[in-house]
């Protein structure tokens, strides 16, 4: 069997380019739409961005189920085409409304990042998986970086633009990807599909019972919990705070993107082999609380917006979390189950997604109804969570040998 990785990788460099291609300019195209302050543009951003993480919440196990039953390949053709869909959909958009239920649609099949992460379990040794899946993490973060870059200059010609692009990238992917994916589901990894494993509390259940990964759950739970404080308000926290443009937005964010390829492309295997697994992993936790911390006081004006900016690729360092958290998880659960496990890891950040954005946004609109606007309130809260997520890695104890197969 040829190997997976090289279109898993397009695929998610695709992917995040078409996200970075439009993450600049959500706040204008709100604004047109629906008209009001930027902050009724955020709270409309938070409640975008929650009912599409509620459709993952409750789907990504099924999704996951259903790659483990009948493929990774047809799930990730699927899932192309639903996100086409969604960004023509969004191009044309006229009201909230009809972006709230191309958002729901979404979220019920996007099952990209999940499903590649298990076609690539698939298709590597369980010690060697943390370093592919920080690969999937370079190129996801390599698209971040052009995505918003472009997004940005395509902003200014219009707030639709953007989208427009982003559909005919996803829609080149889905052609690439019939030509090219490879089924990595065998006969001998094949699952029979179990309704009641399919959805959140089940799939939850099962994967919990495996030794040392519940705590991982709430872990991850948390640690995408407090990342929601940069994703939900980064960029009205760049417009109100420091005055930026679309095309500084994507600066910002293309320079996060540096440090997280950095990170996780050729960092992951220098921390695994000086830290070692928990080590990492802890470092990181540590690492991010720092920089939430002084992202929430930098001081409201040009100089603040310039140091925010360059604070960008060192903060992303902290990223090297996630192939960890993830390489953890897989190599404690059976060969047959990996789409379930990495779709209840998908479930579990989905679910702080649906908190996230509507709690870190009435902290962001909040902090800016003060005489004198805090506007980096939200980034408090987030050094909080890493803060217990260290705690709690802490005091959690070294999980057994991965489980053979049944």
């Amino acid at each position: 069997m040829r190997s997976p990785l090289p279109f898993l990788l397009a695929t998610l460099f695709l992917d995040a380019v078409g996200i970075g291609l439009v993450y600049p300019v959500m706040p204008d195209l709100i604004a047109q739409i629906e008209g009001g302050t930027i902050e009724n543009a955020a709270l409309w951003g938070g409640a975008l961005s929650a009912i599409y993480a509620l459709m993952q919440f409750l789907f990504a196990p099924v999704i996951g189920a259903l790659s483990d039953r009948f493929g990774r390949r047809p799930v990730l053709l699927v899932s192309l085409a639903v996100m086409a869909l969604d960004y023509l959909g969004s191009a044309l958009a006229g009201s909230m409304t009809l972006l709230l239920g191309l958002r729901l649609l979404a979220g019920i099949t996007a099952a990209t990042h999940a499903t590649c992460n298990a076609a690539a379990a698939d298709a590597t040794p369980p010690d060697r998986r943390a370093q592919t899946f920080g690969l999937l993490g370079a190129a996801f973060m390599g698209g971040f970086i052009l995505g918003p870059v472009i997004g940005g200059l395509l902003g200014e010609i219009g707030p639709r633009a953007p989208f427009w692009a982003a559909a005919a990238l996803a829609s080149a992917n889905l052609v690439f990807g019939w030509f090219t994916l490879p089924e990595t589901v065998t006969d001998e990894t094949r699952r029979s599909f179990d309704p009641a494993r399919a959805n959140p509390l089940g799939a939850l259940r099962s994967v919990g019972r495996l030794s040392g990964v519940a705590p991982l759950l709430a872990i991850i739970f948390l640690t995408e919990l407090a990342f929601i404080s940069y994703v939900a308000v980064w960029a009205f926290w760049g417009k109100a705070a420091f005055g930026w443009s679309t095309t500084e937005t994507g600066l910002s964010l293309a320079a996060f993107g540096l440090g997280a390829i950095f990170v996780q492309a050729w960092g992951v295997r220098f921390y695994l082999k000086v830290l070692g697994e928990r080590g990492t992993i802890l470092f990181s936790f540590a690492y991010s609380l720092v920089w939430f911390v002084l992202f929430a006081v930098l001081p409201p004006t040009e100089f603040g917006g310039w140091l925010a900016i360059l604070f960008c690729p060192l903060s992303a360092l902290g990223e090297v979390m996630w192939p960890v958290l993830q390489g953890r998880v897989s190599r404690l659960s059976p060969a047959d189950t990996q789409g379930e496990a990495l779709g209840v890891v998908a479930s579990m950040r989905s679910a702080a997604q649906v908190v996230g954005p509507l709690v870190m946004t009435a902290i962001f609109a909040w902090g800016a109804a003060f005489p004198t606007p805090f506007y980096g309130a939200p980034y408090l809260l987030g050094a909080a969570l890493m803060a217990l997520c260290l705690v709690l890695f802490r005091r959690s104890a070294e999980p057994e040998a991965a489980p053979a197969t049944p």
